[in-house]
């Protein structure tokens, strides 16, 4: 069961003149959810009712007016005592858009095209990303001697680890046996014991020629800086899955979900259904058993389950249906999710009439994925390739993980999504190759170092997929 929900001073809030009380500095989205609200926004056009669906700030779902600032992203904007907070206007019917709808200022300020002056003083290795690669890289350069600074755009570093509760699997090096929000934080702390200048709540919004990076934090001006060697460790982003009323409230990635249950106590729904049978979604569905919901099923289009058994046996030891070659047909509901049909899918494309099932529900998990985040990547110059089994567009990198672009390296999910473990170990190999081209490290240890690296990556996968990655 969810504990209590206090983990702060209460303060008060309006929506839409009803007033509410809210933990201060939780998300208003998640404020917003603990007391069942779950239309936060209406289309412009049709009036169709949005709510949280990635939780991380990247799609437009959860956006509100708030204090009269419209377009505001809710899932990420903490409460504060006193904040007015607006639904949203009736659909337009006809004529052009109200000046008011458009915002004055952008919440990020387009820079312009020739930065500003820069600082004199440049750290050696920049890392945008705290998630388990970039703090391990960070980690390891700042006990060579680096001078480091991380950007995170998020308000705590970890990454996807600091909303996991499970232990991990595998060994002693990679925390087995550890939560995931414990690994972060012992991350965390190496790094900053290592002297890393850790910048959260930063956005790197652009990277320019020379290797600029345009920075943002609320509340400051956007500001420049030049990066040396550059690591980028920002992960990827939740998939979703189209289907007659993928877009009520109540349907949402499965990273959503466990922001609302672990990090905000928040329950996201009172009865699941699941899609997607990989670890991430087996492991979903059981916190979500923990925290007093209920699961009605777990549905996988794939032939067989993709996750491990264990988080399988765990599911059928509650009764929970596990159900492979199906799919989600649709959702419905008036103004969030009510009901979810499910159905096996035929050889040949489509549902099999006779095994359609109504189920009661109020939350669809989608688990189907995740796909790189390229884009600062893309910015930056580095070849992108296409490879479906790692997630999609990647980026391309040697076996040193420098991308094509000279002292730009990847770790973590950009180069291929995979598990936490290796995204650990890849953040090794980086800093690694980085301390070596600073001449941190002499060749003949940044050899052996790296070598080291690759055989524990060729021993994770071979774990984690059965056979090795090229």
């Amino acid at each position: 069961m969810l504990g209590p929900r206090v983990v702060g001073q209460q303060v008060t809030i309006y929506l839409d003149g009803r007033t509410l009380t809210a933990e201060e500095g939780e998300p208003i989205a998640a404020a917003l959810w603990a007391h069942g609200v779950r239309v936060l926004r209406r289309t412009r056009k049709s009036g169709e009712p949005r709510g949280v669906f990635c939780a991380l700030g990247r799609c437009t779902d959860c956006v509100m007016t708030v204090d009269g600032q419209p377009n505001v992203r809710t899932c990420v904007t903490a409460v504060r005592d006193g904040m007015r907070i607006e639904t949203g206007r009736p659909p337009r019917t006809e004529g052009p858009v109200e000046p008011s709808a458009v915002p004055a200022q952008s919440p990020v300020p387009i820079p312009r095209k020739t930065p500003p002056t820069l600082p004199d003083q440049e750290p050696q290795v920049t890392i945008v990303g705290a998630g388990p690669a970039g703090l391990s890289a960070a980690a390891l350069l700042g006990e060579l001697g680096a001078q480091v600074t991380l950007y995170d755009e998020n308000p705590v570093a970890g990454g996807q680890l600091a909303k996991q509760i499970h232990r991990f699997f595998g060994s002693k090096e990679h925390y087995a046996g550890v939560r995931g929000f414990e690994i972060a934080r012992l991350l965390e702390a190496r790094a900053r014991n290592a002297g890393v200048r850790i910048l959260l709540d930063t956005t790197v919004f652009g990277i320019y020629p020379d290797l600029v990076l345009g920075l943002y934090q609320p509340g400051r001006p956007v500001w420049f800086e030049r990066a040396r060697q550059l690591i980028l460790a920002v992960g990827a982003t939740e998939r979703g899955l189209p289907f007659p009323g993928w877009t009520l409230p109540g349907v949402m990635g499965a990273g959503a979900a466990q922001t609302l249950m672990n990090v905000h106590r928040v329950l996201p729904g009172r009865r699941a259904v699941m899609v997607g049978a990989g670890n991430v979604g087996l492991i979903v569905a059981y916190q979500l058993l923990q925290a007093g919901a209920q699961v009605a099923a777990v549905v996988d289009a794939a032939p067989s389950i993709g996750g491990y058994h264990v988080h399988a046996a765990k599911l059928r030891r509650y009764g929970v249906p596990i159900l492979t070659e199906h799919t989600v047909v649709a959702a419905r509901g008036e103004s969030s999710v009510e009901r979810v049909t499910i159905g096996r899918l035929l050889p040949g494309g489509g549902f099999d009439p006779a095994s359609l099932q109504d189920l009661e529900a109020d939350l669809v998990c989608l688990a189907v994925g995740l796909t790189p985040q390229v884009e600062l990547a893309q910015m930056a110059g580095c070849r992108i390739r296409w490879d479906a089994a790692l997630g999609g567009h990647v980026v391309e990198v040697d076996e040193n993980l420098q991308t094509s672009v000279p002292g730009v390296y990847v770790s973590g999910d950009l180069s291929g999504v995979e598990e936490a473990s290796i995204a650990m170990e890849e953040g090794r190999l980086a800093a690694v190759a980085c301390a070596e081209q600073l001449g941190l490290l002499d060749a003949e240890t940044a050899q052996a170092e790296k070598g080291a690296c690759r055989q524990r990556l060729r021993a994770l996968r071979n774990q984690d997929r059965g056979e090795a990655r090229p």
